[in-house]
Formats: C-alpha cells, sequence, structure tokens
C-alpha cells in the first residue's frame, strides 16, 4: 500500500478526536498501519491545546464529544486560527450532521466506519485542501 504522504517524505498528520479511549485508539492504530502519524486526544480542550503546539493536516473529530464543547464548536474555533485545515466529523447518531452547521467544506463519516475507508477520505481532503492552497 502507498503511504499517505504530504510532501516527498513526511505522513499526513492526523489528530484524532474521540472522547471514546478504545474506538480513538483502534482508530489511530489502523490508520498508523495505513501510514499516517495520528495523535489522539479525548475532548475539544486537548485538542485545541494540541493543534497550538503541533501542526496537524486535518482533523477527525466525532461530532457528540463530552466536556463541553462538541465537535461542531470545536472545528469552528480551530478554522479560526487555522482556515484552510481539513475538518472530517463522525457520528453514530444519524442526526447529528447537519451541513449547515459543520465548517465549510468538511466531510462527515456515519459511525460505524471502516477505518480503511476513513484513511482514504482523509489522504483525499488532505490533498484536495493543498491542492487550493498551491498557487497556479
Amino acid at each position: 500500500m502507498t503511504k499517505p504522504i504530504r510532501s516527498d517524505t513526511e505522513p499526513i498528520r492526523v489528530l484524532v478526536v474521540e472522547d471514546e479511549s478504545l474506538i480513538g485508539e483502534w482508530l489511530a492504530e489502523t490508520l498508523a498501519e495505513q501510514g499516517f502519524s495520528v495523535r489522539v486526544v479525548g475532548n475539544a480542550v486537548d485538542a485545541l491545546r494540541h493543534l497550538a503546539a503541533a501542526p496537524v493536516d486535518v482533523l477527525f473529530t466525532d461530532i457528540n464529544l463530552g466536556g463541553g464543547m462538541d465537535g461542531s464548536a470545536l472545528a469552528r474555533r480551530a478554522r479560526e486560527s487555522w482556515p484552510d485545515l481539513p475538518v472530517v466529523y463522525a457520528s453514530a447518531r444519524a442526526n447529528a450532521w447537519d451541513p449547515q452547521a459543520q465548517v465549510a467544506g468538511s466531510m462527515f463519516v456515519p459511525k460505524p466506519y471502516a477505518p480503511a475507508l476513513v484513511g482514504r477520505l482523509l489522504a483525499h481532503v488532505v490533498v484536495k485542501s493543498t491542492a487550493r492552497r498551491i498557487p497556479a
């Protein structure tokens, strides 16, 4: 399998925000096997701290997070500082996805999801985002 890369040598950096630790670790392990560089945090506050400390190429967040800030609010806050950050949401609740309430250009993955498909989607959104930022 070809490793998902953002340049000739570096893997795509993914921040996974998942308040169910077993799901987060399972997804991180599977994405790492696919060649991604993955960091998992359990809530939006920790996600914002990580984003401020270390750059990422894509944010993958559950919509229904505990701790006072959901994934939608996290994505809006993240986009205030990183307007080009690709965002992919996930949720087991069918009614959680409201394209009008989510950040522009984001995508949604219903739970349960196949990590291999998530990996392909993450690589796609990063490549698409990078292509938009390269001057013609």
